[in-house]
């Protein structure tokens, strides 16, 4: 587990390593010039204001240093300061910003990563997830990454190496006192321990309920229309304070835990230093240290065990960061869409062949069971059926939404497993509409040529006159210009069925799959883009999935499907004569205005 963590961090930190690098170096020297303060204090409290010989110096040093006046000794002492502190200050300067940049690489090329792995994952794993704990993994949990990776772990090598050169000085200057410091860290190290482990299940439980709190977020603001329609805004309060409550109680046991960690952490680093102070006023007082020896040695201390302590941060961040890796990898260990060993690519006729496919979710009962049809190129292919029969499941696995395996059947285009045709080739090539489509917070015009960017302005309305859409454009004040709302909020269902349907057509695809994608219109609407459609899609082969008999009539070929097999298939006139499933359907749903309309089209059949 621990590898596994490791080597996702090390994937995104690698490109950014010598920057940290870089940066830690900094950090060192940074530490090192601090380091040099106190022995400079030390040498005028005891050689230049007391009568102690200069220590620990070259000779030449000494020798130059003792022929000076008090006043010039002492001069120089603070220049020395001010200069070793101003090395402090520029390599802290180095480090800080190396950091930054780092920071900024690493994070940067895990967004990159992640976003561009996660449009390669097939479609049952999106259906598998919600979007708020996707999103949340990609925020949140990437963030926290962010900050332990490229500010705690620095941080970490800046205190360990703080520690080493603090106790190297203070050993050098008394093994006495050391000793007693070095007792306490320990007892730090094991307590700051302890604690992480009980954080870390607790940071889960806390993110955990982070995911589900922007999920239910995510969720209400999409569907903001169904909740202001059904008068459910009370209800969804209620369940969002309901899990807020629940968010915030888990932050409230998490932080009463860190206060326990940061109190107790006080309380040992107070004894530690109490204990400090004592021995060295005794050593001082006994002559066994001068008083800036012990000046120093209190310096070091200090600047030694509150970063020590601070180390419970970098592992209470660890834990965090622990359960966000994981979150994260899980992401990334998912399995991409599997392209052909050896891709093949059809000349697009469209001819389509289902051979005796079986196909269910994820293991459960099959949706479609021995369903075998032949949809010719160049027609217009009709699919029936109420709701569960099937036939939004032809659509998915026509476009590789979801694929066969071993034993469930096969699906051929122009002789070609689809299998064999990269996802990208066969998306291309099939235009997909479906019955409740995703429109982008953009402009109408914008949306229609999100399939072909280049496309003209002219191309643009075609499509959109075939689609019958063009009429309400142009009752809209702005026209192609509306900004259409978030997810297409501020157009009709049927608006939006009809930008989606003008989208599709644009992208010139040899086949055309309408999934239902008439369902929200009137049938006279629906016929004249039925008609439009037959006149535009000459040549194409164009399939039409619906439970309204009127939408599919005039097909060249009508299958019905029923509870996943197909119940009868052939022309409207020759299903009517059969008395079976499709004449039963088409009583139910002919009112008398659909009679009407088809009389005046040329009769009734």
């Amino acid at each position: 587990m621990r590898q596994r963590k490791f080597a996702v961090i090390w994937r995104f930190l690698c490109p950014a390593a010598p920057l940290f690098l870089l940066s830690l170096l900094c950090s060192m020297l940074n530490t090192l010039f601090t380091a040099l303060t106190p022995q400079i204090i030390r040498s005028a409290v005891d050689s230049i204001i007391g009568s102690q010989p200069f220590q620990d110096l070259p000779a030449p040093l000494i020798q130059w240093l003792s022929s000076l006046t008090f006043e010039k000794a002492l001069l120089w002492a603070a220049a020395g300061v001010l200069a070793v502190s101003g090395l402090a200050a520029l390599f802290g300067f180095l480090s800080r910003t190396g950091t930054a940049m780092c920071s900024e690489r690493f994070v940067k090329g895990i967004r990159d990563t992640l976003f561009t792995h996660i449009q390669k994952l097939p479609f049952a794993w999106h259906t598998a997830h919600q979007t708020g704990e996707i999103i949340q993994r990609c925020t949140s949990d990437v963030e926290v990454i962010r900050s332990f990776v490229t500010t705690q772990c620095l941080e970490a090598f800046r205190v360990l190496f703080l520690v080493f050169v603090s106790f190297v000085l203070m050993f050098s200057m008394s093994v006495k006192i050391s000793l007693v410091a070095l007792a306490f860290l320990p007892v730090v190290v094991i307590y700051s321990l302890f604690f992480y482990a009980k954080m870390a299940q607790r940071f889960l439980a806390a993110d955990e309920a982070e995911g589900e709190l922007t999920t239910d977020v995510q969720e209400n603001l999409t569907g903001v229309r169904v909740v202001r329609a059904f008068g459910r805004e009370a209800y969804e309060v209620g369940k969002f304070d309901e899990k807020n409550q629940r968010f915030s109680d888990l932050w409230i046991r998490l932080g009463k835990l860190m206060s326990v960690y940061w109190a107790c952490g006080d309380l040992l680093c107070g004894f530690q230093i109490l204990a400090v102070l004592l021995v060295g006023v005794g050593e001082t007082v006994s002559g066994a240290i001068t008083p800036g020896t012990f000046l120093a040695f209190l310096t070091y201390n200090a600047a030694m065990i509150w970063p020590v302590r601070g180390l419970g941060r970098v592992l209470s961040e660890m834990s965090k960061a622990g359960v966000s890796i994981e979150r994260v990898g899980e992401i990334m260990d998912a399995q991409e869409e599997q392209f052909p060993a050896e891709p093949k690519i059809p000349d697009w006729k469209g001819n389509i062949v289902f051979d005796h496919v079986t196909f269910g979710y994820g293991g459960e009962e099959p949706v479609l069971r021995d369903v075998s049809f032949t949809v010719p190129a160049g027609t217009t292919f009709a699919i029936l059926g109420g709701t569960g029969s099937g036939k939004s499941t032809v659509a998915a696995l026509l476009t590789r939404l979801y694929d066969l395996g071993p034993g469930e059947g096969r699906i051929t285009i122009d002789g070609i497993d689809l299998r064999d045709i990269p996802q990208s080739e066969l998306r291309r090539n099939i235009g997909l509409v479906l019955q409740e489509p995703f429109l982008y917070s953009k402009t109408v015009e914008e949306n229609i040529k999100a399939t072909r960017p280049a496309a003209s302005r002219e191309e643009v309305r075609r499509a959109a006159g075939v689609a019958c859409v063009d009429q309400a454009l142009a009752e809209m004040a702005l026209g192609y210009d509306t900004i259409v709302g978030e997810r297409g909020v501020t157009l009709s269902g049927g608006q939006k069925q009809r930008v989606a349907i003008a989208r599709t057509l644009l992208s010139q695809a040899p086949v055309l799959l309408l999934d239902d994608s008439l369902s929200a219109v009137d049938t006279e609407t629906d016929e004249r883009i039925r008609g439009a459609l037959l006149r535009e899609a000459m040549g194409t082969t164009l399939i039409l999935i619906s439970h309204r008999v009127t939408t599919l009539m005039k097909a060249d070929h009508i299958l019905v499907l029923e509870d996943g097999r197909v119940a009868e298939e052939g022309t409207h006139e020759e299903l009517i004569a059969r008395n079976g499933p499709y004449h039963r359907v088409y009583e139910i749903q002919m009112s008398q205005d659909d009679r009407r309309l088809l009389a005046g089209e040329g009769g009734e059949a």
